[in-house]
């Protein structure tokens, strides 16, 4: 589990830019630091309530980095773009491979992970959901904008799974009640695309289950994805 410390709570005001967000603290206005340069237009709304952290360095632009917001439906989404890479590392820490080695570059991408077991190689690369699509059915949507490096790395992982690696992409859900992750059509078909050809090349699409509080986030489950 991930627990955060030195946290406070918030109201969303709106988005300066990538980075910045404006925020009520206490009823005073303050500019925040974005932990996330995804759009996340459907969570970041004027009012939301929002939870923060307080940096560490007291001389930087920004006193308080913006770590969830609440959303109606799910409650708490963590939109820490840092938490998914730490998640997996922690999950695969504890698979006892011989080697968990972070960026790894293969071909002409950099990989979140490489891993050894008993002479076989493996490689690992995570995407964070945090866009919900259907909550009855337990559905989110990836990407939530257009990712060409992600269409990229699809294609590395196809190719790689074909040299004789354990491929897999890994989605972790920052969020309550989501379960499973589909491709997101209306934003990216050729996402759909690649990812449709990685697994038909033996890649593993995986979705990783976490719980979600303000101030936590906690990986509960995992689910393989047979097709898309």
């Amino acid at each position: 589990m991930i627990q955060y410390e030195n946290t406070v709570p918030g109201i969303f005001v709106r988005r300066v830019n990538r980075f910045v967000a404006e925020v009520l603290i206490d009823g005073n206005k303050e500019q925040v630091h974005v932990k996330n340069t995804g759009r996340l237009q459907e969570l970041l709304v004027p009012g939301a309530k929002v939870t923060l952290q307080k940096a560490s360095d007291p001389k930087r632009k920004t006193a308080h980095d913006l770590i969830s917001v609440y959303k109606p439906g799910v409650k708490w989404v963590n939109i820490d773009s840092l938490v998914p890479n730490e998640l997996m590392k922690r999950y695969l820490m504890s698979l006892n491979f011989d080697v968990v080695r972070p960026e790894y570059t293969y071909g002409d991408s950099r990989f979140d992970f490489y891993m050894e077991s008993q002479g076989e190689k493996y490689l690992t690369e995570v995407k964070g959901c945090t866009l919900a699509a259907d909550l009855e059915r337990g559905i989110g949507l990836f990407p939530d904008a257009p990712t060409e490096r992600g269409v990229k790395h699809l294609k590395e992982l196809a190719a790689a799974a074909k040299e004789g690696y354990h491929c897999q992409i890994a989605f972790v859900i920052q969020m309550n009640g989501i379960h499973t992750v589909y491709p997101n059509d209306d934003t990216q078909p050729e996402f759909r695309q690649a990812l449709e050809r990685a697994i038909k090349a033996g890649v593993q699409a995986a979705c990783y289950i976490c719980h979600v509080e303000a101030d936590s986030i906690r990986m509960t489950g995992q689910a393989q994805m047979r097709s898309v």
